[in-house]
C-alpha cells in the first residue's frame, strides 16, 4: 500500500504550528512528518491532512466540525487519535489550540523508551 505524502507547503504550515522547544522534535511518520514530545507522538502530517492526539471527548468535537478518526490504514483507526477538518489548511490558525492541547496532554504522559538498536547480520 502507497502512503500518502505532503506537500512542501502542508509540511511548512505544520512546521509553523507545532512549538520550537528543546523536548518537541519531528520526524518522518507513515512517510510523512510528526511531531513528538518525550518519544510520543502528539501530531502529524497524512498526506496533506494534519491528524491531533486528543482524549475521545475533544476527538468528538472535532469530529463534530467535519474531523474524522485518523486511519493510516483503511478500517483500522489509531486509538487516541483523529484527523482535523480538511480544510485545516486554509486557516492554519484555527487548529493551533488543538496541537497545543495534544502537546499539552501528550507531554504528561510517561516518556517512551527508545528501542535499543539492533545490529545486522552481516552476508
Amino acid at each position: 500500500m502507497k502512503m500518502p505524502k505532503p506537500s512542501e507547503r502542508a509540511k511548512e504550515l505544520f512546521s509553523g504550528l507545532v512549538p520550537g522547544e528543546p523536548a518537541v522534535t519531528m520526524r518522518p511518520m507513515f512517510g510523512n512528518l510528526a511531531a513528538f514530545v518525550n518519544g510520543n507522538m502528539f501530531a502529524g502530517l497524512f498526506g496533506e491532512d494534519l491528524f491531533v492526539r486528543l482524549p475521545d471527548a475533544e476527538a468528538a468535537t472535532i469530529k463534530g466540525q467535519g474531523g474524522r478518526p485518523f486511519e493510516p490504514v483503511a478500517g483500522h483507526a489509531m486509538t487516541g487519535y483523529v484527523m482535523v477538518p480538511a480544510t485545516w489548511q486554509g486557516k492554519p490558525e484555527s487548529v493551533q489550540a488543538w496541537v497545543t492541547r495534544a502537546l499539552t496532554l501528550t507531554r504528561a504522559m510517561p516518556v517512551k523508551a527508545k528501542k535499543p538498536t539492533t545490529k545486522k547480520a552481516k552476508r
